[in-house]
């Protein structure tokens, strides 16, 4: 058993978990952090931060092969996927180190195991006690006041199509590979499977993408889905929609997988798996405690995080809101100084940005037109387009086909969401999330002198639409 009590014990050493360990560190709080794996989590090692190095790569490829566009003359490149990899490797390896020394400087005691939380015992009238199980098969009990549930989530599968990480891929194996695939398959057209899609076509290889709903990107608006899907198209992928499978459909032999599709056999070197993910709540000892949870197993949570156990609180992946690393570091802060009486702002899900990092880019925040409609607002969409922007137009000589949208209640004026398609809207949507924070007004953003030439000249005009007065466009 630890020799003293701690204030606070996290299971999960991902972004969520490690950004609440600090900030309880910051409160001068006893902190111990329990991680099976490696700190950093999904988000650094299986996520966020390869996927964009591996993106960053496909941008450089693209560049290249377009460079004629821009005046410069190239004879011939080559793609060096090993050494695309060794640096995404780099990267991560330097951002654990980095998670790493933030552990040892904040005094945060780092246990690597498996953490399952125990009921009331003699050590313990509350359940919390988390037993950790070490890969020796020793095993330690820490005490505790409070803990905080972070263990985030995992891919999910097809009943009929299980990962076997040769054929049958998950986004954990593909950031594996050690050489492209010819021909892929993706099952899945959200936001995981679209990115692998965007840069895997510049790669050259060639992509197809199967995804149930009506649209690609169902979650986003459906001009800014349509775009997208014209856009990569243009480079070479492939789309079915509203498509559905079935086992029937499906045939691996000789090392490839076979999919039917309107009645044409269509043959893959390799399919990734991509309809979603599911959260890490099924051996972590929630039978032992007061935590009730969703049919998914997502655990439910108050506003502040908290459980039915009041001294238990979760955030990130497993509690099923937005599966996204910045919004799960803002649960978790949440949820500390909730813990420590420091009367938190609760996590307006609405003010929450979400981005997509394929080519082009996609941002939002709040709703898109056809939700707003959904939920009976009197919304009308002002849109401008980044071709009327000139460093747009620098920046993007072959693709000028993006744009910005904003959408208001026309009852109130209030912004109910920003939805947006082009370069760079995974920066330019921060400061579409600073106004929303401060509840900003259109005329606000309109008024708020840019920088010439800029892309976020964009929001300024388009702020200045809504009132009548843009000037560009």
């Amino acid at each position: 058993m630890a020799e003293e009590k701690y204030d606070l014990v996290i299971l999960g050493g991902g972004t969520a978990g490690y950004v609440s360990a600090i900030r309880a560190s910051q409160l001068g709080k006893k902190v111990a952090l329990v991680e099976k794996s490696l700190l950093g989590g999904t988000c650094l090692h299986k996520g966020c931060i390869p996927t964009k190095a591996l993106l960053k790569s496909a941008e450089v490829s693209r560049t290249v092969s377009n460079a004629k566009d821009y005046g410069v003359d190239i004879d011939a490149f080559k793609l060096n996927f090993s050494r695309i990899q060794e640096r995404k490797n780099d990267i991560v390896n330097q951002m654990y180190s980095g998670v790493s020394h933030l552990m040892e400087h904040n005094k945060i005691d780092v246990y690597n195991g498996i953490g399952r939380i125990l009921g009331p015992s003699i050590f313990s009238p509350q359940s919390g006690t988390i037993s950790v199980e070490f890969e020796n098969g020793e095993s330690e009990l820490i005490p505790n006041n409070n803990v905080l549930i972070a263990t985030g989530s995992r891919p999910m599968s097809l009943p009929f199509l299980p990962f076997d990480h040769e054929i049958v891929l998950s986004s954990d194996d593909i950031l594996k590979l050690e050489q492209l695939p010819n021909s892929l398959v993706i099952i899945g057209g959200g936001v995981i499977g679209l990115e692998f899609a965007s840069l895997l076509t510049d790669f050259g290889v060639e992509v197809t993408v199967i995804e149930a709903s009506s649209h690609i990107l169902p979650t986003e608006s459906k001009s800014i889905a349509t775009q997208l899907k014209k856009e990569l198209t243009n480079r070479g992928t492939i789309f079915y929609e509203n498509t559905q499978l079935s086992e029937d459909q499906i045939a691996i032999e000789n090392e490839k997988i076979t999919i039917e599709l309107n009645e044409e056999q269509l043959e893959f070197d390799k399919a990734l798996v991509s309809i979603g993910r599911k959260p890490n709540t099924d051996d972590i000892g929630l039978n032992n405690t007061k935590i009730k949870c969703t049919p998914s197993n997502h655990i439910i949570v108050n506003e502040y995080q908290q459980t039915e156990d009041k001294h238990i609180y979760a955030a990130g992946d497993c509690i099923g809101q937005l599966q996204l690393a910045h919004v799960g570091t803002k649960e978790g802060i949440n949820a500390i100084e909730h813990m420590f009486d420091q009367s938190p702002i609760p996590v307006d899900y609405m003010k929450m940005p979400k981005c997509v990092y394929t080519h082009p880019e996609v941002a939002s925040i709040g709703v898109n037109q056809e939700q707003a409609k959904a939920e009976n607002k009197n919304a009308k969409s002002y849109k401008v387009p980044f071709k009327a922007i000139g460093k747009a137009v620098i920046e993007n000589i072959t693709n000028q086909n993006g744009f910005c949208e904003v959408v208001i209640d026309q009852d109130n004026e209030e912004i109910l969401g920003f939805n947006m398609i082009g370069p760079h809207v995974t920066e330019l949507i921060n400061e579409v999330s600073l106004l929303q924070f401060m509840n900003g007004s259109s005329l606000e953003l309109g008024l708020t002198t840019h920088a010439h030439p800029s892309l976020s000249e964009v929001l300024m005009e388009l702020g200045l639409k809504v009132e009548g007065r843009a000037i560009h466009v």
